[in-house]
């Protein structure tokens, strides 16, 4: 084994910094898996009915391994006019009698990530077809299916890498729903799979990472209300 020299160590704060990303999805500990829940629960209902939602992230995207510390300050995936991402759906797809409510989602955008050392710049692209559903149980669930190779990370200076998240297909991330004002969907100690290529300084063998962050869910259509997820 190569010994973690300064070098190295960089690398590996900006190579995981990807995995820190996915929290989109968001408070059950567990491990990402195929692009469908693994169980389905009983009926489900999220209103209102139609309404467009926004998903911000509140306080940092916060990344652990080890003694690597990686956080995003700003992230979001906001509607867009002319389309029926980022809906609740109308009437009476909103309820599910056997299952979670799905929704079509934007891309997330992130932005003001850092490691916890310095000399690595880290740029963040997203893309493809993301899906954010909402399950009502004791407690609800939430979860985000990350589509394959959906969010890319690319880092430059000390080390260039690409890292690369759900590199072998579509991948299902659980969450814990909270409904309040704002409603909150939080990831709490998510294992994410990653692909990891690049030269010297790159950990290549890296094949998961886990991520923490919590997003506030709101009403886009009428700030008044909240987005409730019943049964």
């Amino acid at each position: 084994m190569i010994p973690p020299t300064p070098g190295r160590r960089r690398a590996l704060g900006a190579a995981f910094a990807l995995s820190a990303t996915l929290a989109l999805a968001a408070g059950t500990t567990g491990t990402a898996t195929a692009a469908t829940p693994a169980a389905q629960a009983g009926p489900t209902t999220v209103e209102p009915a139609g309404h467009a939602f926004a998903a911000t992230l509140n306080g940092e995207v916060t990344f652990k391994a080890g003694s690597l510390t990686v956080t995003c300050t700003a992230s979001s995936s906001l509607p867009v006019a002319g389309s029926d991402n980022n809906h609740v759906p109308a009437a009476p797809g909103n309820t599910n009698p056997s299952g979670p409510v799905v929704s079509k989602a934007n891309p997330p955008t992130y932005s003001g990530c850092h490691g916890s050392l310095p000399g690595v710049d880290i740029v963040i692209t997203t893309s493809g077809a993301w899906d954010i559903s909402m399950q009502h149980g004791t407690p609800s669930t939430a979860g985000l299916t990350a589509p394959a190779g959906g969010m890319v990370l690319k880092s430059s200076g000390l080390a260039n890498c690409t890292v690369t998240a759900a590199p072998d297909g579509p991948a299902f991330i659980p969450a814990a729903f909270t409904n309040g004002a704002p409603s909150q969907i939080t990831v709490t100690d998510v294992s994410v799979p990653v692909k990891i290529e690049g030269g010297f300084g790159c950990p290549t063998t890296s094949k998961t990472a886990v991520f923490n962050a919590t997003y506030d869910i709101t009403d886009v259509t009428d700030p008044s209300s909240q987005i409730v997820v019943s049964g």
